[in-house]
């Protein structure tokens, strides 16, 4: 039996591209932040902060490609009329950000460390 809210189609609204967006900007942002720390923070505390730093910037890379393909996912689903539940993604990249937050935000604590 279906209800009245399952044969709904989805609302066309531009939310979906609201927080597309708003995800690119995120992703944009920590890359552009890591590529800042990359080339400050390694003059700094030597060469060792590279391989972290890297990884950051890889890290960085990747939430703003998972924020891109899970956007193109849900917008194939919605324009597919199978309706407006969307599968939850299981937290993946809001994990990813918050570690590329972490990380930044200790290079720039040592950074200031070092430079008082």
């Amino acid at each position: 039996m279906s209800s009245a809210v399952d044969d709904q189609l989805f609302d066309p609204g531009l939310q979906p591209e609201r927080t597309a967006l708003a995800w690119r900007r995120t992703g944009l942002s920590m890359i552009a932040a890591t590529l800042i720390a990359l080339r400050t923070v390694p003059q700094l505390l030597g060469a060792w902060t590279l391989v972290p730093l890297l990884g950051l910037v890889v890290a960085a890379v990747a939430a703003t490609w998972m924020a891109h393909r899970r956007y193109r996912a849900h917008h194939a689903r919605l324009t597919a009329g199978e309706g407006d539940r969307v599968p939850f993604s299981g937290g993946r990249l809001a994990a990813l950000t918050a570690v590329v937050t972490l990380g930044l935000g200790a290079a720039c604590l040592s950074f200031a460390v070092t430079r008082f």
